[in-house]
Order: structure tokens, then sequence, then C-alpha cells
């Protein structure tokens, strides 16, 4: 375990998640279950404590005097274990989500949800309080909890019935219950959380029953993590993203969510507030990429077959974004009732950049696509006449404006990144016909218009007078997501016209270290460091853009910013290193695997690692 005193980790990364595939829990460092969100990433919070201290729910297990605390997740898991320390005792809690395989459904009666801590005493002994304090429908719904003797403390939400199973008697009053208990060394006590979709049911036991879910827990992530091939030297940290992004796919369908909560500010005490609790094709590549690169071939699979389902509903005009079954997300709104993350308002559920125009996601989608033929995957008929359309539909809006990769609210613009995933949407076509992918249209003319697009690229997104790529045709100024024209094969790291482009994010963008904002602009005035630009940065030298060692000093130094347990928010505030943002964040946890696997490639000389379009020129 890496210790640290309480009051050194701060704001969002006090916290650490668990989870079981369908949903997220954030559990504090003081042993506080301050967000949870049942029965999916998406639905409403039934504690929501993270956004209004006061109002929106906990369930909190914690010493009734200072403590010190220790914490790590269980070797190669996601099972957390907290260490209690003080004068006279310490004590261990363990959190953990069983997961539930189809296989132990068919023998084990558990309940759909759940969420099991334990809590054993090691050393002398320690007073410790519990606070069972639902809020269910973002606290929206007045509660009350009901004693049903062996049954548990109970409570009916909009959505099911909530129901606190303990060894610890809880007294309700009116909307919460509390204990308070000694443990003396040896003695262990067990608290559980379930919902239940359907209604009551025959609940299993604690004490046996939940330390042999724990059992299969460990094993179950273990053996998936095992399973991880890349070996090189930042091993700990790469399985750390890769279990990260296996939490936040939504087993029933392949999903995989930007992250499990929702308004955490992205500008301290501001309102860049989002909900990121939604699928972004923005990701796609990139995070086909990770998977297949780390050898996970059932999640990359099924990762790319739901991108296939969220696209056909509406093709050839797809979504910024989609909920875990592919639909579009419900409209933005907001939640005045509540006080926000550290006072940062609005607090908002939805997300109105469903509704956007972002040209990039068809170079994702189609990126995605790609790796997945690569590594063996086969495409029906409809798959690939959707290609076809969405290649026609690239062909006919590339000149558009739109809102870019960072979905400005506003005008749109002729954003350069845009073009250049035009580019590779139309040069990911040409290449999948090479493989023999037969898309029943003409690839010539799709070639044509890559040819095309990438001739405008280098007349208007390119500023001979700045020696730089530009953030918009015609525009002044650089954005940190130029970094990835490498990544996807326009342009070669080594190449001139990108080593003086590199050479003014840094100038312009840089904020010290491996630190990067995405761009200047009033969005991002007072935000913080952008998580993966440090990564996509690192990766850009590791590509050919420098040398190895200036590479991997890069890397090490931006993992350095992950929290005690190795979660990255997507943010940095550059002054304390604290976590901004959605937490975790699933798009940074892809940017340390994929440099970690380029840098790894370079150590082992390889030409060029895999990536989502076509022959850098």
């Amino acid at each position: 375990m890496r210790a640290a005193l309480a009051s050194r980790l701060r704001g969002i990364g006090r916290y650490a998640i668990v989870g079981d595939c369908r949903s997220a829990a954030l559990v504090s460092d003081d042993g506080s279950v301050d967000w949870l969100c049942w029965p999916r990433f998406d639905s409403d919070a039934i504690f929501a404590a993270l956004l209004d201290g006061g109002k929106g729910g906990r369930f909190a297990i914690r010493p009734a005097a200072d403590f010190r605390v220790e914490r790590a997740y269980a070797e190669r898991s996601n099972v957390l274990l907290t260490r209690f320390s003080s004068p006279g005792g310490s004590a261990v809690l363990t959190d953990f989500m069983p997961v539930q395989t189809e296989e132990a459904r068919a023998r084990i009666l558990r309940p759909d949800h759940e969420l099991v801590r334990i809590l054993r005493c090691d050393r002398g002994e320690m007073r410790f309080e519990a606070v069972f304090d639902p809020r269910p429908r973002f606290a929206r719904r007045e509660v009350e909890l009901r004693d049903r003797r062996n049954l548990g403390v109970r409570c009916l939400t909009r959505d099911g019935l909530l129901t606190l199973r303990a060894e610890e008697p809880f007294a309700p009053h009116g909307d919460s219950a509390r204990a308070s208990f000694v443990l003396r060394a040896g003695e262990t006590r067990t608290f559980a959380i379930s919902f239940e979709e359907e209604g009551p049911s025959v609940l299993p036991g604690l004490g046996d029953d939940c330390r042999a879910a724990l059992d299969r827990t460990l094993d179950f992530w273990q053996t998936w993590a095992s399973r991880t091939v890349y070996d090189g030297p930042y091993r700990d940290a790469v399985v750390r993203s890769a279990l990260t992004l296996k939490l936040l796919a939504y087993a029933p369908s392949g999903a995989i969510v930007a992250a499990p909560t929702t308004s955490l500010a992205e500008r301290p005490g501001g309102s860049l507030n989002w909900d990121y609790r939604y699928c972004w094709l923005r990701d796609a590549a990139l995070t086909s990429r990770a998977l297949f690169g780390l050898g996970h071939r059932d999640e990359a699979e099924a990762f790319v077959s739901w991108l296939l389902t969220a696209a056909s509903t509406d093709w050839p005009r797809v979504h910024v974004l989609y909920d875990v079954f592919g639909r579009p997300p419900p409209e933005e709104r907001e939640l005045p009732h509540l006080r926000g993350y550290e006072g940062a308002r609005p607090v908002r559920v939805g997300n109105a950049a469903r509704s956007q125009l972002q040209l990039d996601l068809y170079g994702e989608l189609i990126g995605s696509v790609r790796y997945f033929v690569e590594h063996g995957g086969e495409l029906d008929g409809a798959a690939r006449r959707m290609l076809a359309g969405l290649g026609r539909a690239v062909r006919d809006m590339w000149r558009q404006p739109d809102h870019g990769i960072w979905e400005e609210r506003g005008e749109c613009k002729r954003f350069t990144h845009s073009r250049v995933m035009c580019w590779a949407a139309l040069d990911g076509l040409v290449h999948l016909a090479r493989l023999g992918i037969e898309l029943r249209k003409p690839v010539e003319s799709f070639a044509a218009v890559r040819d095309l697009i990438r001739d405008e690229i280098e007349e208007r997104g390119y500023d001979r007078a700045l020696r730089s790529y530009t953030r918009v045709f015609g525009g002044p100024d650089v954005d940190a997501s130029l970094l990835l024209l490498p990544w996807y094969g326009y342009v070669d790291a080594s190449a001139p016209r990108m080593h003086s482009t590199f050479d003014r994010i840094r100038r312009e963008l840089g904020l010290g270290g491996p630190l990067f904002k995405r761009y200047q602009g009033p969005l991002t005035e007072g935000e913080g460091a952008f998580g993966i630009c440090s990564f996509w940065a690192a990766e850009y030298l590791a590509l050919g853009g420098g040398s190895l060692e200036e590479a991997t000093a890069l890397y090490e130094a931006a993992i350095g910013y992950a929290n005690d347990v190795g979660l990255f928010a997507e943010e940095i505030l550059p002054e304390t290193g604290e976590a901004l943002g959605n937490f975790p964040q699933g798009f940074t946890h892809v940017g340390v695997v994929n440099a970690a696997l380029t840098i790894e490639e370079r150590r082992k000389g390889s030409a060029r690692p895999a990536r989502a379009a076509g022959v850098a020129r």
C-alpha cells in the first residue's frame, strides 16, 4: 500500500472506484461511498454526496476518532482495500461489487446489483460509526427507511428496492440509519447494500456468503488482468488503466462509458460541468487500439460490435454520443437543488453535445473497424453497406464547419483535426478495400476525395509563417489534438512540419513538465491541463518525433499525476496536481495504455506501431 495522511489527498483524487461492469461506486479515502448510480452507469444517483455533501446522501463507514489511512487495490483487481490506523488499533475495509458472470448466476443466488463492505480489525480495537443515507433520484425523492429485522433496512426507489444488510444493528431515523460499534483484533463485520429491479427476493447471508463472493470477484479480476499481454516497464500503470477500462465497460452491450460521474468541475468552482456517463464515438479508434494492443480481444470485439450497432440506427449521420444501449442520451437538463461539487454549478444530467456535428467521429468509427478487421474480425453485408454510406457522408460533408473534438458550444468552425479525421475515414475505407472488404462502391472515389482533403489541409491548415499546423483553417493558434496527426498516419512524426508543430504546441500550450492545455480559448480559461494530451505528446515522441529517452521521461512524469491508487481524472490542476473533471476518466487511461504500447514498440525496434489509418506521407 502507498501511505498518505487523509489530509494530503485532496479533491477528486480522494476517491477510488469499485464496480461490476454495469455500474460503479466512488469511495472516499475516509470510507464514504459518495457516488452510486443503480442499476446502470447512467441511472439516477442513489448516493450523490459528491455533488452535495448535505443533500446528496452517502453510505459511510469510518473510525469515530482521528486516524491515518493507507489504501490500494488488491493485486490486479478492482477490489479496494482501505486501512485505518490509530494509536489504539487498525482495521481494513474491503469494498467490492460482486461481478455476476453468467456461469455464477446459474449456480449462485445473489442480488442483481450489490456493493459489499467487509471491515476487519487486525490490531488493538477501534470504534466505528456508520451511516446509511440513501437519496434516490439525485436527492429529489424523500425516502423512509424501514427496518425489516432479519430482512435488513429497506427503502423503495422509483426503479427498485434498496436493501442494507449488516452484522451490526442500524437504527433508522426517518431518512437515514446509523450504527456505532467497537471492533477488536480478529473481529469482522460485513455490510452489503443491494438493489433489485424486480422487487424483493430471498437474499444470501452475510459472513461466509460475502467472503465467497469476494473470492470469486478477486478471481474474476485477477484472471482477466493476467491476460494483459503488455510486458514493458510500466506494467503497473498499464494494468491499472486496463482494469479501469474494463470496469467502465457495460457488460451487457460492450459499450464503454467516458466516466461514471457527472458534473465534476473542469474549472474549479466554475460551470464546465458535464455528464460523462455515456459513450463517445470520438474515443473509438484510440480505445480499440488500446484493447487490441493489450490482448483483450473479447472486450475489443464487443466494443466494436456496439459501435456498429449504435451507428446503424441513423447512418449516414452518426451521433456524438450514445447511452450504453446505443441510443441517443436524454436531453441535457440542470438539477438546481444540488450545490455542485465544491460549489461548481450547474449540476447537469444528459448532454447537449448529442445534437452537435463532429466530423472527426467518422474517422474514429472507421478506424476502430479497421483494427477489428486487421485482428481477424468479419463484417456482414449490413456493416459493409453502412461503411460505404459513412464514406459517402464524409465525401459530401468534409468541407462543413463543425464543433470539433472539444465540443465547443456555439459557432461551428473549420477545425484542422476534423479535416484530418475525414481524411482518415476515407483512407481507412481504402485500406479496408485492400484487405478484401467489398464496400460495393468505387473505392477510387473515396481515394480521390481523400487526396483532395489532404491538399486543402496542407494549404489552409498549415501556416508557413508560424511553421505549424493550426487549430482551424487560417487561424493563428494550435490545438493539442494536432499531436494525433502521426497517430492516424496522416504525416510522419519525424516530418519537419510535425517537428515545428510540436515545438509550437509545447511553447503555447505547455504548462510545465509534462502538462498541456488542449487549446487556448474562452472555454478553456481557468481549466486545468488536459490529461490525455500528456500521453499524446509522449506517444508522438515515441513514434519518431523525438528520442526514446524524451518519450519515456515525459511518460514517467505524466503517470506520476495519478492518484494514490493509480486513477486519473480528465484534467490536472498544474499548481497542485489535483484531479479535475469527471473521474475516473476512461479517455485519459486510454492514453496511458497507448503511449506505453508505442514506447515499448519503439524500445523493441518495431518499425511503426499499428494505427488506425493509412500510410504516412
